[in-house]
């Protein structure tokens, strides 16, 4: 409220204070001249030595569980504040469930506190959130006002530190997805327990009967005037990668559906679970990003305890935008992931351009799984790769599909 006009006020009052003998409006010029400095030196060191923090009683969660957002101010001064305004800001995909005060923007929401501080006195406060969708959600940065006790001057801070929540996809147990009670991606401990990686090769040695021409190593050959073949690293255990299509519509640049998306998460999450809980080594590639980074979205498989913990954390953040094509992603990747690995291709929409590729590396020798959940696509069985085609309703309940420009 304070401005130049009140310095002219305050002359113009002692004018006419001295000049009429008006006493009563000397007074008060010389009340507004003590006022003013006490206001502002008030209002200077109102937000010093203010402390706030922010306490989530989880940061990883999954769909439809409940957390605690805990919010406190601390006043560590003897100066008291007549009035404190908070603003911080809050994710619109999280629901709260207590009856507060909140100040829409576009984009995003406010909580919003009013309150007087005395010295030395903190103020917390609890609300419940209720994890609906699957997300990354930042909560913060939040905004303090403060000022003096006559409301002449105002002072303003940003309390830049941000927390994260990560709301993991749906998990559920296969069987009510549609896939077989057995395992869903075939018998392939069965037909062969022992893969060779031919992207490790550990030796060589001569060449023998039944040697495929590609495992000859040429240089040693050459070194020792003799057909060498490549040795490769065996392994025993069961790899699984699962490629997850991210786009929801034959050309991706026509929008985004975000319920088909959502289907397409919960479903990979799934059987992520249950091939760990089968002792597979599992990984997760998408054609989408990283939140705030253009990295493709990448966990190659590991026996790391944690391993599953990362595959939803990375299914739970991955933006909704593709980079690429599912098609490219597989002729791009495929090259660098272990020559023994299933690739299980999860996605709502099967094109001609994806089943050729999936045809042609299996053609290759890859081991190819497909998860449809396009109701449009062909149910013919395709020789050499497992098929299981999902019902949408048999994924996730739905709401009415529509599409969300790019």
């Amino acid at each position: 409220m304070f401005n130049d006009r009140w310095i002219s006020l305050i002359f113009l009052m002692v004018l006419i204070g001295v000049v009429g003998q008006q006493g009563g409006m000397l007074m008060l010029a010389i009340l507004l001249s003590t006022i003013i400095p006490v206001a502002w030196l008030w209002n200077r060191y109102a937000l010093r030595r203010l402390e706030y923090t922010r306490t989530l009683s989880a940061q990883r969660v999954f769909m439809g569980e409940t957390v605690d957002l805990m919010l406190q101010v601390t006043n560590r001064k003897i100066l008291p504040l007549a009035w404190l305004r908070i603003e911080d800001e809050f994710p619109v995909r999280v629901t709260l469930l207590d009856e507060v005060t909140i100040s829409p923007a576009p984009g995003t929401e406010y909580l919003v506190n009013l309150m007087s501080l005395r010295w030395y006195e903190r103020v917390s406060w609890r609300y419940r959130l209720l994890c609906d969708q699957r997300g990354y959600h930042a909560f913060g940065p939040a905004r303090l006002a403060s000022g003096d006790l006559f409301g002449l001057f105002s002072e303003s801070a940003s309390f830049p530190q941000r927390d994260w929540l990560i709301v993991y996809p749906q998990v559920r147990p296969l069987p009510e997805l549609g896939f077989p009670p057995k395992d869903p991606f075939g018998e392939i401990k069965a037909r062969q327990r022992i893969f060779e990686d031919p992207s490790r090769t550990i030796g060589v040695r001569d060449y023998g009967p039944g040697d495929e021409f590609k495992r000859i190593h040429w240089k040693a050959t050459a070194r020792r005037q003799e057909l060498q073949v490549k040795v490769y690293e065996p392994t025993t255990t069961s790899q699984l990668v699962l490629m997850v299509n991210i786009a929801t519509l034959p050309k991706y640049w026509q929008g985004v559906i975000p319920e088909r998306l959502e289907r397409t998460l919960s479903v990979a999450a799934s059987l992520a679970s249950d091939a760990v809980e089968r002792r597979y080594q599992v990984g997760v590639l998408a054609n989408g990003c990283w939140p705030y980074s253009h990295q493709l979205l990448k966990v190659l498989p590991s026996r790391d305890p944690d391993q599953l913990m990362r595959i939803l954390e990375a299914l739970a953040v991955v933006s909704s935008l593709p980079t690429l094509t599912i098609e490219d992603l597989l002729v791009r990747q495929s090259p660098h992931l272990p020559w023994g690995a299933t690739l299980a291709v999860v996605t709502s929409v099967v094109t001609e351009e994806l089943l050729a590729t999936m045809i042609a590396l299996r053609d290759a020798g890859r081991r190819l799984v497909l998860v449809s959940l396009d109701a449009d696509a062909p149910k013919e069985e395709i020789p050499g790769i497992v098929v299981h085609h999902l019902s949408p309703a048999q994924s996730l309940p739905t709401r009415q599909e529509e599409a969300v420009p790019v």
